[in-house]
């Protein structure tokens, strides 16, 4: 039986027009992977409730093909099955990075066609650049709507993290590639306010009047939440029940400016030696102990934790503020990090670097946190400072940033609202 629930989606058009219209969502993140948990699952979950048909294509890494994955996999299957959302994966390839990712492609292309054919398909919906290539053939041979959900500049981000030169092979091919699809998509969203008015003007999207939708990563707001309960048991675990405890929740290095962290903590904990930092990061404990101590900072002054999905809630209750420095450059205009809705979901104020999707709005016009403009020992103590007396009154701050959270993150508001508003477009252009 289906587990459909309404909660109070009221506009009748917008039913009337969505209702029963037959989508094909293809994602190359799997559905077992920590952001196919938190930014697809809830996103189609939400939608199905309004009438949208689900059809779920993914490319599932390695560990979905084990017998535990396969069995995680089959019980993931029922639970999207209760909301009439039909699950399909296939094998993620890794290497060699571009014969493997024209294999996935090709295969993709091969069964997602068998999809369309059989479920009906209207509308294609690619999450990135790679299933938006899938999704490009397709339009090609059936009549479809295509949807391209921009995660990321992909080639600016591989130039970037200096992986690729501005005009090596790779990064033609995949511009060209860019080209085509924004050319052939009828709706574009992007996670950012800041990105938007920077590439609506790019070859493919320049001069056409394409629907475009910026939804940011949003936070399941009933499952992120301060829990005070939560947050007394766990400061006692930890051992923390006098400090003020920054986290960081998530991976290491790439992107995210881990020894730069460190550097700040070392200036909040100068500033206040009841400073404590916890980690919560699945791997890599190792390295974040040995560059704390090549820091001087003491083992009592920090812990690192691995942490399951549901536990995550629970350790961000027990902290006091949340941090996040991401490397500022051109293609991080696109980002928005999921963990930057969880921190305010659950009541902390941010510790955040300028330069980063619209994180400087955010920290600025919102006052729900401080922004870090370069990484200097004089910006840490002024930031340290600033953090520090947002901290004085805890509950109207954490008052605060629930409701920035539920005004500008919660996944049932402004994801289903504006992905909603983005498909009624599509299936009227």
């Amino acid at each position: 039986m289906s587990k459909k629930k309404d909660f109070g989606f009221s506009r009748t058009t917008r039913r009337m027009t969505l209702k029963d219209k037959r989508v094909l969502f293809i994602s190359y993140n799997g559905m077992l992977d920590p952001l196919g948990q938190s930014q697809v699952i809830p996103y189609l979950r939400e939608l199905s409730r309004i009438g949208l048909r689900f059809t779920l294509l993914s490319f599932e890494r390695d560990a979905a093909w084990d017998s535990e994955g396969v069995a995680k996999c089959e019980e993931l299957k029922e639970q999207l099955n209760a909301y009439d959302i039909e699950w399909h994966r296939l094998r993620y390839h890794r290497r060699p990075s571009l014969p493997a990712t024209l294999y996935d492609v090709m295969a993709g292309t091969r069964f997602a066609s068998q999809l369309v054919r059989k479920n009906r398909i209207e509308v294609v919906h690619a999450r990135s650049h790679v299933p938006a290539t899938i999704a490009l053939n397709l339009k090609r041979r059936f009549p479809l709507k295509m949807i391209f959900d921009v995660r990321g500049l992909m080639a600016e981000e591989y130039m970037d993290a200096g992986h690729w030169r501005e005009g090596s092979l790779k990064y033609r091919l995949t511009k060209r590639t860019e080209r085509r699809l924004f050319a052939a998509s009828d709706g574009v969203v992007t996670l950012t306010e800041a990105i938007w008015p920077l590439i609506k003007n790019w070859d493919g999207l320049g001069g056409r009047n394409v629907s475009h939708a910026v939804v940011p990563c949003c936070a399941d707001l009933e499952r992120f939440r301060f829990d005070a309960e939560a947050r007394a048991r766990r400061r006692a675990e930890l051992q923390v029940e006098d400090k003020f405890v920054v986290v960081y929740s998530g991976s290491i290095g790439g992107w995210y400016m881990t020894g730069e962290m460190m550097d700040f903590f070392a200036s909040l904990r100068a500033a206040d030696s009841r400073a404590h930092f916890l980690w919560l990061t699945t791997g890599a404990h190792d390295v974040v102990k040995s560059m704390m101590q090549a820091r001087g900072i003491a083992e009592a002054d920090y812990t690192v934790r691995s942490a399951s999905p549901a536990d995550v809630s629970s350790y961000l209750s027990a902290s006091d503020a949340g941090m996040a420095f991401i490397k500022p450059c051109f293609s991080k205009l696109a980002s928005s990090p999921t963990k930057t809705a969880e921190y305010l979901a659950c009541g902390l104020p941010l510790i955040l670097n300028a330069g980063v999707g619209d994180s400087d709005v955010l920290a600025t016009r919102e006052r729900v946190g401080t922004l870090v403009h370069d990484f200097t020992s004089e910006e840490y103590e002024r930031a340290a400072s600033e953090i520090l007396k947002m901290a004085e009154d805890v509950e109207a701050k954490r008052a605060r940033t629930r409701e920035v959270a539920e005004r500008l993150f919660d996944v049932r508001g402004v994801g289903l609202e504006r992905y909603a508003r983005l498909y009624e477009e599509v299936s009227r252009s």
